[in-house]
């Protein structure tokens, strides 16, 4: 492909997101009715309100992030380092303060970017709403408003998979495995997130498969264009 952006101005990112409460009997009968209402064209006759409630960690309003994974690319001795860390917890304000931080102080640059699969569908406006919801001002990278479509700072792997078709989908694990890279989802998918985080209470299996998801992005980028893939010595975690 080509792309004009140059590695080492890229920020790869992956969350990782869970229904608000455990139990839908845990939800306010406010919230529960206005779950109803929000995803009754989704659920259709098939599924209650209730039954539904474990996909709720796609929506902003009825979900909360656990986990952003982030990646860079840096020189080390000619070769390209993708140095990786994550911001996770159940405190998703600190979670988000963190990761702001890391935004203002080292991705302010005109020339850097934001990465993700299908982040600006989901991941972008996803962290971009619960800053909202818990009263941070945005980054300059999430705060959209008045920007042209090519003055906005993202990169999107799928949307680049697509070529202008805009009816494709293509998951991540489709694409790794077509292109040769090693699959981010050998342990965990997305829908066994919820409950590995409330029944297994096991974070850390979540951040090892939210930092698998960042590498594959970076990885497919990568492939995209025609470069080397990272070995696992090109991978280190800070």
């Amino acid at each position: 492909m080509n792309l004009s952006v140059k590695l080492n101005d890229i920020l790869f990112l992956d969350i990782e997101t869970v229904p608000q409460e455990e139990n839908w009997n845990n939800v306010v009968a406010e919230t529960q009715e206005l779950y109803k209402k929000k995803t009754q064209y989704q659920r259709k006759e098939e599924f209650t309100a209730e039954s539904f409630y474990e996909r709720a960690g796609i929506w902003a309003e009825f979900g909360k992030i656990i986990c952003i994974s982030v990646g860079y690319f840096v020189d080390v001795d000619q070769k390209k380092q993708l140095r990786l860390t994550s911001f996770f917890g159940d405190d998703e304000h600190k979670l988000l303060t963190e990761f702001k931080d890391l935004l203002d102080k080292h991705f302010v640059k005109k020339s850097n970017v934001l990465c993700a699969h299908n982040g600006k569908e989901f991941d972008f406006p996803f962290i971009a709403r619960r800053m909202i919801v818990h009263q941070i001002e945005l980054p300059k990278k999430l705060n959209l408003f008045g920007k042209k479509p090519w003055e906005v700072p993202h990169l999107d792997t799928l949307e680049l998979w697509k070529f202008g078709d805009y009816k494709h989908y293509t998951s991540l694990k489709l694409l790794t495995s077509i292109l040769g890279i090693a699959s981010p989802k050998d342990d965990i998918d997305g829908s066994e997130v919820a409950k590995v985080y409330y029944q297994e209470k096991n974070l850390q299996r979540i951040v090892a498969y939210c930092e698998k998801d960042t590498v594959a992005v970076a990885q497919v980028l990568l492939r995209f264009n025609n470069q080397a893939l990272l070995k696992e010595t090109d991978i280190v975690r800070v």
